[in-house]
C-alpha cells in the first residue's frame, strides 16, 4: 500500500500493556479459557457459557503488566493511516448521499479489554461494538493472519480494519439495529443466516472503501487486492470450521463461506457503490 497522500487518524485509543487476563465479575480469565471459548463458538456453543463457568472458579494469580508500546510505533502508525483513509472515504460517500459520517474510535488492546458490548478478547479477533461505536483489535491478530491463516501483506491487514469499519457504517445507516431485532425473533438457523448477510455486506463495504480510497489517493499497489482476497478466503466460516474440527456445518455459519466473502468483497471493490452491497435482497450470496 502507498500512504503518500494519506493522513493519520487521531481517533485511536491505545490500551495496550494492560495485562493479558480477561476480567469477568472481578476475576481474570486466562488465555487457555479464552481458547476454549473460541473453540466452543466454532461448535455453535455460546462462548459465554465457558467464560461464565471460568468466572466461578478460584481467581488465578494476577498477571504481570507489560509496558505499553509507544504511540508512534510502526504498527500504530499503519493503523492510524488506514483508519484515516476510512474516515476520509466514508465521509465523502456519506456526503454524496446527504448524510453525516461520524467516525468510530479504534481501540488497540493486548489480551483483553472491557467494552460496552461486554468483555473483548484477542482470541476472538477484531470486532466492532455498536453500543460504543468502537472498533477493537489486538495487533497480534496480524501475526495470526500471516502465520496461521497464510494471508500476509499490509492490504490484508487494512481489509480487516475496513471490514470492522463496514460494521460501523451499517450501524450509522440503521442496518445493524434492524438485523439485531430480526435475529432476536428468529430461530437459530434463521439468526445465523441473517448474521451471514450482515457480515458479507461488511465485506462488500470494505471493497467499496478500497475502490474509492484508491481512486482518490492511489493507495493500492500491485498484488494488494490479492492479499485481501487471501485474507477473506482464510477467514471464511468453512475454512475456520474445517481447521477447528475437520468439517464444516453450513447452518452454523455466521460470517459466510470463503467463496462468499471473496465474492462480496470483489463486488464492492468493482462497483465502489453502496447500492451494490444489499446482501439482504440478494437471492444468491
Amino acid at each position: 500500500m502507498r500512504f503518500d497522500n494519506s493522513r493519520e487518524s487521531d481517533n485511536i485509543e491505545d490500551r495496550r500493556g494492560g495485562g493479558g487476563g480477561l476480567p469477568i465479575g472481578g476475576k481474570s480469565i486466562g488465555l487457555g479459557t479464552i481458547v476454549l471459548a473460541l473453540v466452543a463458538m466454532y461448535f455453535g456453543v455460546d462462548p459465554s457459557v465457558v467464560l461464565n463457568q471460568a468466572a466461578l472458579a478460584p481467581s488465578p494469580q494476577a498477571e504481570t503488566r507489560s509496558e505499553a508500546p509507544p504511540a508512534n510505533d510502526p504498527e500504530t502508525l499503519f493503523v492510524r493511516k488506514v483508519l484515516g483513509e476510512t474516515e476520509d472515504t466514508w465521509q465523502q460517500i456519506f456526503k454524496l448521499n446527504g448524510r453525516d459520517y461520524i467516525a468510530p474510535t479504534l481501540v488497540l488492546f493486548s489480551g483483553s479489554t472491557p467494552t460496552a458490548c461486554g468483555t473483548g478478547q484477542a482470541a476472538m479477533g477484531p470486532f466492532y461494538c455498536p453500543s460504543d461505536q468502537k472498533v477493537y483489535i489486538d495487533l497480534s491478530f496480524y501475526q495470526e493472519l500471516k502465520s496461521r491463516f497464510k494471508a500476509p501483506g499490509d492490504f490484508a491487514q487494512a481489509y480487516v480494519i475496513a471490514h470492522e469499519v463496514g460494521h460501523h457504517v451499517q450501524n450509522l445507516l440503521g442496518i445493524s439495529g434492524k438485523v439485531m431485532a430480526a435475529r432476536s425473533r428468529a430461530s437459530e438457523k434463521e439468526s445465523n443466516a441473517l448474521s451471514v448477510r450482515l457480515e458479507l455486506q461488511a465485506d462488500c463495504l470494505a471493497g467499496v472503501w478500497a475502490q474509492n480510497a484508491d481512486k482518490a489517493r492511489a493507495i493500492l499497489e500491485a498484488g494488494d487486492v490479492e492479499e485481501a482476497l487471501r485474507a477473506a478466503t482464510a477467514i471464511g466460516d468453512d475454512a475456520l470450521q474445517k481447521q477447528a474440527k475437520g468439517f464444516a456445518v453450513p447452518d452454523s455459519f455466521t460470517h459466510g463461506s470463503s467463496e462468499q466473502r471473496v465474492r462480496w468483497f470483489k463486488r464492492g471493490m468493482e462497483s465502489g457503490q453502496l447500492g451494490a452491497c444489499n446482501t439482504f435482497q440478494a437471492k444468491m450470496l
